[in-house]
Protein backbone atom coordinates (compact mmCIF):
# COMPACT_ATOMS: atom_id res chain seq x y z
CA UNK A 1 0.00 0.00 0.00
CA UNK A 2 1.61 3.58 -1.17
CA UNK A 3 1.24 5.86 1.64
CA UNK A 4 0.98 9.51 -0.23
CA UNK A 5 1.28 13.41 1.29
CA UNK A 6 -2.86 13.72 0.79
CA UNK A 7 -3.07 10.77 2.98
CA UNK A 8 -0.56 11.93 5.57
CA UNK A 9 -2.00 15.33 5.63
CA UNK A 10 -5.47 14.26 5.86
CA UNK A 11 -4.54 11.75 8.64
CA UNK A 12 -3.14 14.65 10.33
CA UNK A 13 -6.17 17.07 9.63
CA UNK A 14 -8.41 14.80 12.15
CA UNK A 15 -5.78 14.50 14.33
CA UNK A 16 -5.26 17.97 14.57
CA UNK A 17 -1.44 17.82 14.24
CA UNK A 18 0.54 20.59 12.88
CA UNK A 19 2.70 19.21 10.00
CA UNK A 20 6.01 20.91 7.98
CA UNK A 21 5.95 20.42 4.71
CA UNK A 22 8.98 18.34 5.11
CA UNK A 23 7.55 16.31 7.93
CA UNK A 24 4.77 15.49 5.29
CA UNK A 25 7.45 13.96 3.18
CA UNK A 26 8.96 12.21 5.64
CA UNK A 27 6.16 10.73 7.36
CA UNK A 28 4.72 9.32 4.02
CA UNK A 29 8.08 7.60 2.94
CA UNK A 30 8.11 6.37 6.63
CA UNK A 31 4.53 4.76 6.84
CA UNK A 32 4.66 3.54 3.77
CA UNK A 33 7.78 1.48 4.63
CA UNK A 34 5.79 0.58 7.91
CA UNK A 35 2.91 -1.15 5.98
CA UNK A 36 5.55 -2.73 3.61
CA UNK A 37 7.28 -4.46 6.39
CA UNK A 38 3.55 -5.34 8.20
CA UNK A 39 2.28 -6.75 4.62
CA UNK A 40 5.22 -9.62 4.61
CA UNK A 41 3.05 -11.24 7.57
CA UNK A 42 0.79 -11.59 4.65
CA UNK A 43 3.64 -14.34 3.06
CA UNK A 44 3.26 -16.84 6.21
CA UNK A 45 1.72 -19.66 6.30
CA UNK A 46 -0.66 -19.57 9.14
CA UNK A 47 -3.15 -22.36 8.25
CA UNK A 48 -3.94 -24.43 11.13
CA UNK A 49 -2.83 -21.71 13.76
CA UNK A 50 -6.15 -21.00 15.91
CA UNK A 51 -5.97 -17.32 16.49
CA UNK A 52 -5.18 -16.12 20.24
CA UNK A 53 -4.85 -12.96 22.14
CA UNK A 54 -1.93 -13.85 24.41
CA UNK A 55 0.73 -17.10 24.16
CA UNK A 56 0.01 -18.06 27.03
CA UNK A 57 -3.52 -19.24 28.69
CA UNK A 58 -4.75 -16.21 31.07
CA UNK A 59 -7.13 -17.13 33.77
CA UNK A 60 -8.93 -13.82 36.06
CA UNK A 61 -8.08 -14.50 39.70
CA UNK A 62 -10.74 -12.68 41.16
CA UNK A 63 -11.80 -13.06 44.93
CA UNK A 64 -15.43 -13.39 45.68
CA UNK A 65 -17.22 -10.11 46.11
CA UNK A 66 -18.49 -10.12 50.21
CA UNK A 67 -19.70 -7.12 52.00
CA UNK A 68 -17.47 -6.12 55.26
CA UNK A 69 -18.14 -3.25 57.59
CA UNK A 70 -16.10 -0.07 57.02
CA UNK A 71 -13.02 0.69 58.89
CA UNK A 72 -15.05 4.01 60.27
CA UNK A 73 -13.33 7.47 59.23
CA UNK A 74 -11.32 7.63 62.56
CA UNK A 75 -9.17 4.76 61.26
CA UNK A 76 -9.18 5.34 57.86
CA UNK A 77 -7.39 9.18 58.90
CA UNK A 78 -5.47 7.49 61.64
CA UNK A 79 -2.19 7.18 59.56
CA UNK A 80 -3.19 10.44 57.29
CA UNK A 81 -0.42 13.29 57.00
CA UNK A 82 -3.32 15.88 57.81
CA UNK A 83 -6.80 15.43 58.22
CA UNK A 84 -9.61 18.31 58.72
CA UNK A 85 -13.85 17.81 59.97
CA UNK A 86 -12.85 14.01 58.69
CA UNK A 87 -11.66 14.35 55.71
CA UNK A 88 -7.83 14.32 54.33
CA UNK A 89 -6.03 16.77 53.78
CA UNK A 90 -3.67 17.28 50.45
CA UNK A 91 -1.63 20.29 48.87
CA UNK A 92 -3.69 22.22 46.31
CA UNK A 93 -2.41 21.23 42.80
CA UNK A 94 -4.71 23.42 40.71
CA UNK A 95 -4.49 27.49 40.64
Amino acid sequence: MNITQETVTHVANLARLSLAPEEIATLATEMGSMLAYVDKLNELDTEGIVPTAHAVPLENAFRTDTTRPSPGVEKALQNAPAASDGCFVVPKVIE
